[in-house]
């Protein structure tokens, strides 16, 4: 963005670029770090999962099909709660209705979207990822996997959010994993907890004449419980 246009920001009459403020401009970076961290982790590849965060009632998200080292400041994408583009020129993710459906029915600040190899290998095969480790409860119970519909669907946003209820993270069957949280740290930390538990149930099941022992609703009740206290304090 030049200096002659430094007043507003592309394609969007009327918007004033200091009127969005510093939050917007450090969430945005900070979205973009979370896109490429997925990237770098194996989440994903290429551009084949999304990030999101709200800020207010705006919603900044990764725009469709640009490699995440591509982005700058002056690539900001945003929407409104309705999907309406209020930021910038680069059209929103094809996924935009997932994280929309998400923000529209819970107090989420950030949604992570990713193909990730391993979580979506277990959507294929089970209709909920067991509960092998009690970090399940870190994600509010066991992890549903919303049933197949195609990307980008208002069907496929109403499957995930049945399969998101009381949970912060869920499987989307023969696609990939979608999670939520107050902030994009958190959303990153459920995307990557999930992962791995997803490669660790694969690990342990592959082992012929054996079955891996699961975790009650008791046992997965007195994790959560002890996760509540879990961490620094302020």
């Amino acid at each position: 963005m030049d200096g002659a246009n430094a007043g507003a920001v592309d394609g969007v009459d009327g918007v004033d670029a200091e009127g969005l403020g510093g939050e917007l401009r450090r969430v945005w970076a900070e979205l973009v770090g979370t896109a490429r961290r997925t990237v770098a982790d194996g989440l994903v590849v290429g551009t084949s999962g999304n990030v999101s965060a709200r800020v207010g009632d705006t919603v900044l998200v990764t725009p469709s099909g640009v490699p995440y080292d591509r982005l700058t400041p002056a690539d900001i994408t945003g929407v409104d709660l309705d999907g309406r583009q209020v930021l910038g020129t680069l059209v929103p993710t094809s996924e935009l209705p997932l994280h929309l459906a998400v923000y529209r029915t819970t107090d989420a600040r950030a949604v992570v979207h990713t193909h990730a190899v391993h979580a979506t290998a277990v959507s294929t095969l089970v209709t909920e990822l067991p509960a092998v480790h009690y970090m399940t409860a870190a994600l509010g119970g066991p992890v549903r996997v919303a049933p197949y519909a195609t990307y980008g669907t208002a069907e496929l946003a109403g499957n995930m959010l049945r399969a998101l209820a009381g949970r912060s993270a869920c499987l989307l069957q023969n696609h990939g994993t979608i999670t939520h949280a107050d902030g994009l740290g958190r959303a990153y930390d459920h995307t990557a907890q999930l992962e791995w538990m997803c490669r660790l149930w694969l690990t342990a099941s592959s082992v012929p004449g054996l079955t891996p022992s699961l975790l009650t609703g008791e046992q997965l009740a007195q994790a959560a419980e002890r996760l509540k206290g879990y961490g620094q304090r302020p």
